[in-house]
């Protein structure tokens, strides 16, 4: 396992560390869109920044709670952060939250941790090298296993719910779901073999939601594109997915993408040449 790897677990721990001291006591202020923001994200993001800049000095960072520079569009690499994913669930105290640091180079991301700090398990995952758990001070490395059966099991948000994810629940005859607050741990489930799909085809994820869980779910096995098939891709001038996320279990993708393709692209027409 690479230092670089070895230092972004060990920034995402503290930062974990920094957000628990607020759990329980926060105070939510509303940004645009109905998006909340804590004290605990902003002192987690903070530390992240901070930390980065110093260990990483020539790289761009992009972060979910920091001003937002185009200067990174020149860098080769730029670490994309969401300090605190599921925030709402934070504020719930229900633990599925997590601290998310990725690495994106020329677009594509090659590195990644997802920290829950409320359960204190630990995913990572770096290109071509594996993804891996950590819990209760156990490391274990992470294998997808390939679906069993033509039954899915779908996991799907618990603060962010849309029409369109129950028609595609509909259209994939799906019946066993389970709700899951953070981006990080919805993939962290496919990645460990408890879920088989996620789907989240609104146009709002931001490149903070998905790169770490992508590289740690591809590494695992699985795979990860919009909901048309296509690469998700890092460092773009607006850092939205526009076309959201499917994520899922080795085999997958090829069992839904042509169902979900359809209702995706008849309920979205702005996409079909996009």
């Amino acid at each position: 396992m690479s230092s670089e790897l070895r230092q972004i677990e060990t920034i995402a721990r503290e930062a974990g560390e920094i957000a628990l001291r607020f759990y329980g006591n926060v105070v939510a202020e509303y940004k645009d869109g109905d998006s909340p923001v804590t004290a605990a994200d902003r002192a987690a993001n903070k530390y992240i920044v901070e930390a980065l800049s110093e260990a990483f000095p020539e790289d761009a960072i992009l972060s979910e709670e920091s001003h937002d520079s185009l200067d990174r569009l020149s860098a080769n690499r730029v670490w994309i952060v969401d300090p605190l994913d599921g925030t709402k669930e934070f504020m719930a105290q229900n633990g599925e939250f997590c601290v998310m640091i990725g690495l994106a180079e020329m677009g594509t991301p090659i590195m990644g941790v997802v920290y829950a700090p409320a359960q204190d398990v630990l995913y990572s995952a770096m290109q071509s090298a594996g993804a891996w758990v950590e819990r209760d001070g156990v490391r274990d490395a992470l294998f997808c296993p390939p679906i069993n059966g033509e039954s899915l099991r779908l996991v799907t948000s618990r603060s962010h719910g849309d029409p369109l994810i129950t028609k595609m629940q509909e259209a994939l005859e799906i019946t066993d779901v389970q709700i899951c607050g953070s981006v990080g741990l919805k993939c962290a489930l496919i990645a460990e073999g408890a879920r088989d799909l996620y789907i989240h085809p609104v146009p709002y994820l931001k490149e903070w939601d998905t790169c770490a869980p992508e590289i740690i779910l591809r590494e695992a096995g699985g795979t990860v594109t919009d909901c048309t098939g296509m690469p998700l891709r890092y460092n773009k001038a607006a850092p939205l997915q526009p076309r959201g996320i499917l994520a899922g279990a080795p085999g997958v993708q090829g069992m839904v993408l042509n169902s979900l393709k359809s209702v995706f692209l008849r309920t979205n027409a702005q996409y079909v040449t996009a």
